[in-house]
């Protein structure tokens, strides 16, 4: 058994975990980062899905998030927005070697593949360490940056799985009592990612073997509302593939999902059957069009069409110094913004009565997926940009923080959040930004030797904002994207004085065209049609009509006030999937 002993240790190699360890060490820390794959990034490339969701519009595309998007467009120059369901796809390939070439470039951080955790050193009320199976690792600060929050089960730390009721937490779209869904699907329901590929017309590609026990009725319905074509491009990526995480009858799995905190055994079944479901999908788009084949080669497994493991939408949580609840995620009255995260608890604050203690952005609406169908859910959306995007809410330090345990945080979608506020707490670039907190909340208390629980949160958020390679927006201001001249006084302003916060999510600033565009647009002119608030198109010529979407706030306001019919000249990038121009400048 090798013993180590480290400032901070980061276990596991997700979004979070990964995130956590890279700021971590960039803030000077000794970092351990002890992952299972041979891949970092989490639902990012190991799961496959390589269609993130959340966080696009340009004021969110900050800290490491955003560093990850500037890379990656450097490195698909063909551009990322191919698919529908998202402005970024790309290869899991790509993204797994930013996150090696960002890991290596740290001398401070070693990075341990193929281990797990065993067990978790602890004691009384501190946890110590980590035992593997081949390492024995101790460190100040421990960071739970697994799939499924496995530390927290194994260091006996308190923490939630599964539904809460209204009595609990009074969430709107909470059930009263448990039901037939919240008995079968404890949590919502994982998938086991698959890429396909277009052989092209007329071909008929490799064929895809029906799984044992093989039944094509779930998934008759699947495409029923979108047709064959449609259902693909939802992930479209480069080269004619197709990341097939399709929602709507199709390879989301969730039956026995309690298996997933059961033993190895059971993991291991329900592993299995996640995995030939989303085979037999695969099977059944081939029977319908014989073109379409496995994209072999995609991932470094065995089944190199399938992820190295299914995405997971639900962890264990973590019950923290506070949870975060449906209702904190909701847009105010009369708003388009959740209100800030309050405390009068949190060390660091100059005015307790009015401290806000937010380290991270998300805006994606509440997504709950479950084999059984939809759910309803309070309204969280707004139409901006021409397109529907999800209000923006903060993440509070307090729940990465253990109500009574120390030498630890939650660095995942493990954090202290209920079931229902977990449908949007858990999109890929808000846990990129809980994780890139949780290492700079880790890496500045091994600088100040104290606890989570104690390290001045001011301090903390000053770290993010500041941060010399990838400074992070805590404070949600649709007007100021990172570039603004005035993004770091505003973000300041309203964390000193939270009460002030607009809800409408508008600092009172100029607002400033980014003017940056990408090697793949192009000129556009044509007749500017406004269907709608918030909804606009561009009529080329009388038969190729465009809808008209955008991320950046100065060409959101401008399209908002153009007439119907103005003869408009942009520069953008057509996505054929999404049947959509991104606008990027507006010429006349």
């Amino acid at each position: 058994m090798n013993q180590i002993t480290t400032e901070v240790l980061v276990v596991g190699g997700g979004v979070g975990g990964t995130a956590a360890a890279i700021q971590a060490a960039r803030m000077g820390a000794q970092v351990t980062l002890v992952s299972e794959f041979a891949w970092l990034g989490g639902m990012l490339t190991t799961a496959g899905v390589t269609a993130p969701d959340g966080n696009e519009l340009d004021a969110w595309r900050t800290g490491l998030w955003g560093a990850f998007l500037t890379e990656l467009i450097q490195r698909h120059p063909e551009g990322l927005d191919h698919g529908w369901v998202s402005f970024f796809t790309y290869d899991p390939r790509t993204g797994a070697e930013i996150f090696a070439d960002w890991v290596k470039a740290l001398p401070n951080l070693t990075w341990i593949q193929g281990q797990t955790p065993q067990s978790v050193l602890r004691d009384r009320d501190r946890i110590l360490g980590v035992q593997f199976e081949n390492y024995e690792i101790q460190a100040q600060i421990i960071l739970d940056g697994t799939e499924l929050g496995d530390l927290l089960a194994l260091g006996d730390i308190p923490h939630r799985w599964g539904w809460e009721f209204q009595a609990e937490f009074n969430e709107p779209s909470a059930p009263k009592e448990p039901n037939a869904t919240t008995d079968r699907y404890p949590i919502q329901a994982p998938t086991w990612v698959v890429v396909m590929q277009d052989f092209g017309p007329g071909t008929t590609a490799p064929p895809i073997p029906a799984p044992q026990n093989y039944d094509p009725t779930p998934f008759a319905a699947a495409w029923k509302n979108y047709g064959l074509e449609k259902c693909l491009d939802y992930g479209r990526l480069l080269g004619d593939r197709f990341m097939i995480n399709w929602p709507i009858h199709g390879n989301d799995y969730g039956e026995g999902v309690e298996r997933l905190v059961g033993n190895a055994a059971d993991r291991a079944a329900f592993f299995e059957e996640a995995r030939q479901y989303s085979q037999g999908f695969a099977h059944y788009i081939q029977s319908v069009d014989r073109r379409y084949g496995l994209a072999e080669g995609t991932f470094d497994t065995p089944n190199s069409a399938f992820a190295f493991h299914p995405y997971y939408r639900e962890s264990r949580r973590l019950i923290g110094l506070t949870t975060i609840r449906e209702q904190d995620l909701l847009p105010i009255f009369g708003g388009q913004t959740a209100a800030l995260p309050i405390t009068t608890s949190a060390s660091g604050c100059e005015n307790v009565e009015q401290c806000c203690d937010a380290i991270a952005i998300g805006n994606y609406a509440n997504d709950h997926h479950y084999p059984s169908g939809d759910i309803p859910l309070a309204p969280k959306s707004i139409r901006w940009g021409g397109r529907w995007t999800g209000t923006p809410f903060t993440i509070p330090y307090r729940s990465l923080v253990p109500k009574n345990i120390d030498g630890f945080l939650a660095c995942e979608k493990n954090i202290s959040t209920s079931h229902m506020s977990n449908g949007a707490t858990r999109l890929q670039p808000c846990v990129f930004g809980i994780g890139q907190a949780a290492g700079a909340a880790a890496a500045l208390c091994v600088k100040h030797a104290c606890q989570p629980r104690d390290l001045p949160i001011n301090a903390l958020q000053t770290a993010l904002l500041t941060d010399s390679i990838a400074p992070n927006a805590i404070i949600p201001l649709f007007n100021l994207p990172p570039h603004h001249p005035d993004w770091l006084q505003w973000q300041q302003y309203y964390l000193e004085h939270c009460g002030s916060y607009p809800g409408n999510g508008y600092a009172p600033s100029p607002i400033q065209a980014a003017s940056l565009t990408q090697p793949t647009s192009a000129p556009f002119s044509g007749q500017f049609l406004q269907n709608g608030p918030q909804d606009y198109s561009l009529a080329i010529d009388s038969t190729d009509l465009w809808q008209l979407v955008t991320t950046d706030a100065a060409i959101d306001g401008a399209l908002s006030m153009y007439k119907i019919r103005h003869k408009l000249q942009i520069i953008g990038r057509k996505n054929a999937a999404g049947r959509w121009i991104l606008v990027e400048k507006i010429l006349s």
